[in-house]
């Protein structure tokens, strides 16, 4: 395992450095293992490694290559390993979301656009005003990834993707238990687009905060 760690960080070495750029075609095998010092078997299994995580591609017949190592590519894994949540992390999940959504939503008053805007509000007009809880739900993914990707920030955006899941659960739950769950969630995404229409980045973020603290503090409360 060590060799095959030492093998790793050597090809990971010529990435950061710029040896290997996106979407360039690594060496044969023979020759990248005498280049790197490594059996041709560690350099195997770091390859096997890396491609798991979207680092490097390996097609069949033509070679292995570094992928575009966009952050949506790359943060993949993250959703993979997320998927193993133990149902008591489910709050902290949360709290990394009540962090980075309310941010990400400020950041988007400046740069969501009018039809991006008008897009979300016609998405809450589409789900009334008594949708089933499984409705309430797709709607409010859909909802806060449209928001998240107009604030133009890629990371984030991938990351708040990889930490949903986790949260879904929670949300259908509270849905289904807590009286007044739709009609607060169905309030307080109006409040957020009116926000985002107003161009009030704090008023946003606020909102954007109760919005999320309301799902983390129910969950406290059954808990």
């Amino acid at each position: 395992m060590a060799v095959t760690d030492e093998a790793i960080e050597k090809i990971k070495g010529m990435i950061v450095s710029g040896a290997l750029r996106p979407g360039d075609r690594l060496p044969k095998e023979s020759e990248l293992a005498a280049d790197l010092g490594l059996s041709r078997n560690s350099l195997r299994e770091a390859v096997r490694a890396l491609s798991l995580i979207r680092i490097l591609d390996v097609r069949q017949g033509d070679g292995t290559y570094v992928t575009s190592l966009d952050p949506q590519l790359l943060l993949e894994a993250l959703s993979f390993v997320v998927d193993f949540h133990r149902d008591d992390t489910v709050l902290e999940f949360l709290a990394v979301r009540r962090i980075l959504e309310p941010a990400a939503t400020a950041q988007a008053c400046s740069r969501i656009s009018d039809a991006e805007l008008d897009a979300l509000g016609a998405q809450l007009d589409a789900l009334g005003e008594a949708p089933s809880v499984e409705e309430l739900v797709a709607c409010d993914l859909e909802f806060h990834r449209g928001i998240v990707h107009a604030s133009g920030n890629s990371v984030l955006c991938s990351l708040l993707d990889g930490l949903s899941g986790p949260t879904t659960r929670a949300r259908v739950w509270r849905g289904l238990t807590q009286e007044d769950a739709v009609s607060r969630t169905l309030h307080e995404h109006r409040a957020i687009l009116e926000a985002l229409r107003d161009r009030d980045a704090e008023a946003a973020r606020s909102w954007a905060t109760v919005h999320v603290a309301s799902v983390e503090q129910w969950l406290r409360s059954t808990l």
